[in-house]
């Protein structure tokens, strides 16, 4: 991390031992990503800690990576450890998450285009994209095995992917016109 570990603690001191665990799961989460700027741990007692024995404690990590901010809050019912590690684990996670984003490892999901079959054989087809491109599709990018459903002319809803040799649509669906009922 560039800028030091911040531990607050609210309502209540924290023991060597817990500062301790929280520098350690803290340092631990460089080995996830090495451009964390900083880390702030805030652990909040509950509000009545006096009167009783035990939580539900409430810690927050706030993660600044470069161009966001990773923030996580987490209670546990009575061990303040047990808020600490739940914690630590989600923040984790987030900074998992954040970094298969960068990386480019989260799919996007491109939209579904309307288009028409124009030419069917008997494992294949193309069909007619909103641009007038012609596009590839197999037999088992037809949604519920309705490849043999299909007729020239059919309209489906598509997602564009590139092929091997070009674009090609996956993910097939005919569109289903309903009949209109008079009334």
């Amino acid at each position: 991390m560039q800028r030091p570990l911040n531990i607050t603690s609210r309502d209540f001191a924290l023991s060597a031992v817990v500062e301790a665990e929280i520098r350690e799961k803290a340092a631990a989460l460089d080995t996830y990503y090495e451009r964390i700027s900083g880390c702030e741990v805030t652990v909040e007692a509950p509000a009545i800690m006096h009167h009783r024995k035990g939580g539900p404690f409430i810690v927050r990590i706030r993660l600044t990576v470069p161009g966001s901010e990773l923030v996580t809050d987490h209670q546990a019912k009575e061990e303040l450890s047990q808020a600490i590690r739940e914690a630590f684990d989600a923040a984790r996670r987030q900074l998992e998450d954040h970094v298969r984003e960068l990386r480019g490892a989260v799919k996007s999901h491109e939209p579904e285009l309307h288009g028409r079959i124009t030419k069917l054989f008997p494992d294949y087809g193309f069909l007619e994209a909103p641009d007038g491109r012609e596009i590839y599709f197999h037999h088992n990018s037809v949604l519920d095995r309705n490849f043999d459903q299909l007729e020239v002319g059919t309209e489906v809803r598509f997602v564009e992917e590139e092929g091997e040799q070009g674009p090609q649509a996956s993910t097939v669906a005919i569109i289903r016109r309903h009949a209109a009922t008079n009334r």
